[in-house]
């Protein structure tokens, strides 16, 4: 069931990655809508378009906006086809990318040899806000040495001008380069799924480090496997079997009125005892002890703390890096300071990841 309206644009209040940011007045009330330029063309003032509502009826977490189905002002103009690797593929917005392995891709002959990562680190994460501390992270315990490429999954958002983090990352230079994978779109490259999306981050945007995770959004249902963030088990068993080091950030709270996600998220605790298959890096965050020890006691009562790497450090620093930038990010709608250890848990993984790869260039420097 698709819930719609129609209203009149009355601001158009941001454009990134191909996304507008619109106000909408439909009857008397005031929409935020975003739409999307390459499936419904440029919207302006004034424009009557139609709106579809229901993520916004049923209060879903889609950040308060309808999406623009049509506008019903201007004739869509047609878009220049780019490649032969289609998005959203059998539905009406089915859309065509080019994607860095396809052979039309400058990129086709690099693509076709990779099959390493070389050792890099990978930190995936399960929610998209963990992105920001991580990549802060990564920035701070190098020195600002380090390349960090965002790998964006398509379990949550597929359009990555949803997210307002990554061009405030970007633009701080936090991020290096976005890679969309999957019926995910709207990276600086494009990649079929994210085992060659990872492999176009090391060989084709050199990265040092890279993050992976879902976009936008994330679907839960309160059982054990229905939840979108489940695929950064996937990612982190991508990560080994292509040669990398699988990091994973653990969603820890104390903040969260929901026992689920109560300390260490039973997300977290399904992915890391459940859907992966390698042994992964696990930091832990340095916190005050009762938390400290709830959590590690978690670990070890599912198996975690016996199946991965687990260790406890302080990427407390990336905190700082955050407010320096202006990078505001929030979790669930809490922001650093109301569920600190959410974030805290994130920038140890950094930092873990940080050593991994001031690691790899002193050996590569001494060969």
């Amino acid at each position: 069931m698709i819930s719609k309206a129609i209203g009149t644009v009355t601001e158009v209040r941001q454009t990134r990655a191909g996304v507008q940011e619109l106000v909408v007045q439909s009857g008397e009330e005031a929409r935020l809508a975003l739409n999307h330029i390459n499936l419904t063309g440029v919207a302006d003032v004034g424009d009557a378009v139609v709106l579809n509502t229901t993520a916004t009826e049923l209060d879903l977490g889609s950040g308060g906006y309808d999406f623009v189905i049509h506008n019903l002002t201007r004739p869509l103009e047609p878009t220049p086809m780019d490649g032969h690797i289609v998005r959203l593929r059998y539905t009406p917005m089915q859309h065509t990318v080019l994607a860095v392995e396809e052979p039309a891709s400058p990129h086709h002959e690099v693509m076709q040899s990779a099959s390493s990562l070389q050792g890099m680190p990978v930190v995936c994460c399960g929610l998209h806000s963990q992105i920001a501390p991580v990549a802060a992270a990564l920035h701070h315990y190098t020195g600002g040495k380090c390349r960090v490429v965002y790998v964006m999954t398509d379990s949550a958002s597929l359009a990555l001008g949803v997210s307002r983090l990554v061009p405030a990352l970007s633009e701080v230079g936090l991020l290096h380069g976005v890679i969309t994978v999957g019926q995910a779109y709207g990276g600086d490259l494009e990649a079929v799924n994210v085992y060659s999306g990872l492999l176009a981050a090391r060989h084709v945007m050199g990265a040092d480090a890279a993050i992976v995770s879902q976009g936008v959004g994330n679907t839960g249902t309160a059982t054990a496997f229905g939840f979108s963030g489940i695929d950064q088990g996937i990612a982190l068993n991508a990560v080994a079997s292509l040669g990398g080091i699988p990091v994973a950030c653990l969603r820890i709270s104390f903040a969260d009125p929901r026992p689920r996600h109560y300390r260490v998220s039973h997300h977290t605790l399904t992915v890391l005892s459940k859907v992966t298959l390698v042994r992964c890096h696990a930091p832990v965050p340095e916190l005050i002890p009762p938390h400290l020890w709830e959590v590690l006691g978690q670990l070890e009562e599912h198996g975690i703390a016996a199946k991965h790497l687990v260790r406890v450090l302080d990427g407390s620093a990336a905190m700082e890096v955050l407010r320096k930038y202006h990078i505001h990010v929030t979790a669930m709608g809490r922001s650093v300071l109301e569920d600190r250890e959410y974030f805290l848990a994130a920038a140890a993984a950094g930092a873990h990841a940080a050593e991994l790869v001031s690691t790899t260039q002193t050996v590569k420097q001494v060969g």
